[in-house]
């Protein structure tokens, strides 16, 4: 029972980092979303969809770091990692809503290349590439904050933003 407990435990506190960073990044998507679309009378379920979206992306982000391909330059310069882990994370997701709306249209229609095709001319492109766009960013921004806490490590991070840091002196 108690590893099971604490398998649990591990997932979640893997999982709430990523889920915090992306609800408040996507709640702020989503409220400018909501904002833009009442100018036109649109009015749209802005929350939720941005708390399923986060949690959607924070799960893919999870689900990928168990695969080795993901940590693939550990000894290199930061950058390397977070470039390359920005582009896994992005394209899985990518992948995931593209999906996602397959599978919508899959339901109205029955057969998967009619979806295609129906889903194709009926999406919003401008819309879905601005969300991508969007969500290239956050990932990027998560993508820098995550390698910093692996290199620096957790204890330091929370220090360095969340205690006060002592004056240094002139060197001379």
């Amino acid at each position: 029972m108690s590893t099971i407990k604490e398998k649990i435990k591990h997932e979640f506190r893997e999982l709430l980092p990523v889920m915090i960073f992306f609800i408040i990044s996507f709640e702020l998507l989503a409220l400018t979303e909501a904002l833009i679309l009442k100018q036109y009378g649109i009015s749209t379920e802005a929350f939720i969809t941005g708390i399923i979206m986060a949690l959607v992306v924070a799960k893919v982000v999870v689900i990928m770091d168990y695969f080795p391909i993901v940590n693939r330059f550990p000894e290199k310069p930061l950058a390397y990692n977070i470039a390359w882990k920005t582009v896994i994370y992005f394209l899985a997701s990518f992948l995931f809503r593209y999906v996602e709306h397959l599978v919508h249209f899959w339901r109205l229609t029955g057969h998967f290349g009619e979806a295609n095709t129906k889903m194709v001319q009926e999406i919003v492109w401008p819309h879905f590439w601005g969300i991508q766009i969007w969500q290239l960013i956050l990932l990027f921004g998560y993508c820098i904050f995550h390698e910093c806490v692996r290199i620096v490590g957790r204890e330091e991070v929370i220090r360095i933003f969340f205690h006060n840091i002592p004056k240094q002196t002139k060197k001379e």
